[in-house]
Formats: C-alpha cells, structure tokens, sequence
C-alpha cells in the first residue's frame, strides 16, 4: 500500500497546542514538510520543518505564494476570551481567521481548532460560543477541498514541550480522574494533533470533530504507523 506524503502548515507553534501539533506533524510518516508560520522562531530544527516569520497576523497577504503548493493547513492560533469585550474577540477569533484562510489555496484540506460547546446556530447567549460558531460555518463556506473544525475540551499536555502553560504543571495529576467522571470532555494533545494530521491525509465526511471523534480518529492514525 502506497503511502500517501502531505505537505502541511501549521500555525500558533509558540503556543502548547500548535507546538504539539507541529511536533506530532514532524514525526509522522505521512507528513513529509510541515511550514510553521509564526511571528517568531519556535525553538525547533528538524529536515522536515521550515519556518516563515509573518510580522503582522492580520496582514497576511504575503505569504500566498509561499503556501500554494501546500496540501493542509492545521490551524491552531487562538487566544482565551476571558477579559474580552465581544468585538476585540471577534477580531482576534473570526477576524485574524478568516484574513489568513483567504491566503490559502482552494485545493487545500484546512483545519480549525474551535472549542468543545462552540455555538454553530450563531445565536446562543455565551459570546465565544457564537463567534468560534461562525468562524467554522464560514470557513466551511470558502470552498477549500476540505474544511474540518476541531472542538476539544480539556486538552492533557504532551511532556517535555516548550510552551506549556505553567499552570498544567498543578492540574496534570487530574487527567486520569476527569477521563473517569468526564471522559468525553477530555483528551490528549498527541490525541489532537494525530486526529488533525489523520484527516488531512485521510478525509472523513464529518466535517466537525467532537472529542469523542478525535479519539477516534487518533486512534486510527495509531494503527496506521
């Protein structure tokens, strides 16, 4: 069986979850480039990672041409509502999201980190749930060959990675209890980033990933290597 060779990007790589991400992405056999875009450097040198530095976020015209012959794009930029009025989180969230999607080329399969309980109706009372609800209707709508939005929830970091919270440090020890009481609102970040690199070299129809599916998915990239 052939296997297939995908050219990623990955996006927020100074932050825990993108940094997991590009880690896992760089390990995988399926993988054989991953372009980490980030306004600074991220700590990592590896023969499959190439790293572009975009200054401005919101201005990210230039980078079209560097990513045309890319075919998925893991996006994991994001930032905590908390302390933000609804305007400066729009801004943040669907703004900044939807000005670096428009970069992409359309043949390419792009992947959203949104958030367990995201509001897909646009309409429900909690503020971030409804803009993380329209950023993934519409990117859904900018007609990529593939368009998945991921929707974790408590997310066990991976051990030894520069950019971990320093408060996991205190609340680690909880996982396996929350995986009892509340294992469907729980997963690892290896977990994520092999569901994510799963799907953008093997599509699924379902387009939105509960954390039930990225263990799922995760799991099938696993019997896959």
């Amino acid at each position: 069986m052939e296997i297939p060779q995908i050219k990623v990007i990955v996006t927020g790589v100074t932050g825990m979850v993108g940094e997991g991400v590009m880690l896992e992405a760089l390990r995988s056999p399926f993988v054989s480039e991953v372009l980490a875009i980030s306004r600074k450097p991220s700590g990592h040198s590896h023969p499959k990672l190439k790293e572009y530095f975009l200054a401005d976020f919101y201005q990210p015209e230039e980078i079209k041409e560097v990513v045309k012959d890319y075919d998925a794009c893991l996006f994991c930029l994001g930032v905590s509502s908390v302390g933000m009025k609804e305007e400066e989180f729009r801004r943040k969230t669907y703004d900044l999201t939807l000005g670096f999607a428009a970069q992409m080329p359309k043949n390419i399969s792009f992947s959203y980190i949104s958030g367990m309980s995201t509001d897909s109706t646009e309409k429900g009372s909690i503020m971030w749930a409804r803009v993380k609800g329209k950023t993934e209707n519409d990117l859904k709508k900018m007609g990529f060959r593939d368009s998945y939005s991921f929707r974790p929830g408590y997310l066990q970091p991976m051990k030894g990675n520069k950019f971990t919270l320093k408060y996991y440090k205190y609340i680690d020890w909880m996982y396996p209890l929350l995986l009892l009481v509340a294992g469907k609102t729980a997963s690892t970040l290896e977990e994520l980033a092999k569901a994510m690199i799963e799907v953008a070299a093997f599509p699924v129809e379902k387009k939105t990933i509960e954390v039930v599916d990225i263990k799922v998915l995760a799991e099938q990239m696993k019997n896959r290597i």
